[in-house]
C-alpha cells in the first residue's frame, strides 16, 4: 500500500531585493568640489530610510549621516548598498522621490564608468548580504552579463527565478 502524499503547498521563501551601486569620486570626499554632495547625503538617505519597501542599508556610522562607508575597494570608491522588499519599491525610491534630483547631478561628483556599476539580486527575507558578496555579484554581472544571480533594472529577473538558487534553497531548510 502506498503512503499518503503530503499535498500541503510548499511556499517558497519570501524574497527581498539586494542592491549595490558604486561610484568613483571626482575628488576626495572632504574637498570643496564634493561639499554639496556630502551635504545631500543626510536628506537623501533619510528619504530612503522612510521609503515604502525599504528594509536596510549599509551605514558607516549611526551618529554621522554623512560618513561614507569605509572599505578595501579604494579610497575614491563610494558604495551604496541596500535591501528592499521589491524591485518596485527600489524603483520608486530611485526614480520617483527626491533621490532623482541628486541622481541627475551624479556627473558633477562622480567619474563616468564604462562598465556596470549597479547590481541587484534576490535574497531570502531577513538575510543581510555582505559588501564582499555585493562586489562579487557586480563582478559576475560584468563578466557574465545579467542573470537571476546578478541583474539590473534593464534586465531584471523576478524573485520566483531566484527561489531555486542556492541561497534560497538553504533558507528553505
Amino acid at each position: 500500500m502506498l503512503a499518503p502524499m503530503n499535498l500541503a503547498p510548499t511556499n517558497p521563501p519570501a524574497m527581498h531585493l539586494a542592491e549595490l551601486n558604486i561610484a568613483h569620486l571626482r575628488a576626495p570626499a572632504d574637498s570643496p568640489e564634493l561639499a554639496e554632495f556630502i551635504a545631500l547625503l543626510e536628506p537623501v538617505n533619510a528619504v530612503a530610510d522612510t521609503a515604502p519597501g525599504f528594509v536596510w542599508r549599509l551605514k558607516e556610522s549611526e551618529s554621522d549621516p554623512t560618513a561614507l562607508v569605509v572599505h578595501d575597494y579604494g579610497d575614491h570608491l563610494v558604495t551604496n548598498f541596500s535591501v528592499w522588499e521589491s524591485l518596485e519599491s527600489l524603483w520608486n525610491y530611485a526614480y520617483r522621490s527626491e533621490h532623482l534630483a541628486v541622481l541627475r547631478r551624479r556627473r558633477e561628483w562622480f567619474l563616468r564608468m564604462a562598465e556596470p556599476y549597479m547590481v541587484m539580486w534576490w535574497v531570502p527575507a531577513g538575510e543581510i548580504p555582505t559588501l564582499a558578496e555585493g562586489m562579487r555579484r557586480l563582478e559576475r554581472l560584468r563578466s557574465e552579463g545579467p542573470g537571476p544571480e546578478a541583474f539590473t533594472f534593464k534586465d531584471a529577473y523576478d524573485s520566483s527565478e531566484a527561489v531555486s538558487l542556492p541561497a534560497a534553497a538553504a533558507a528553505r531548510k
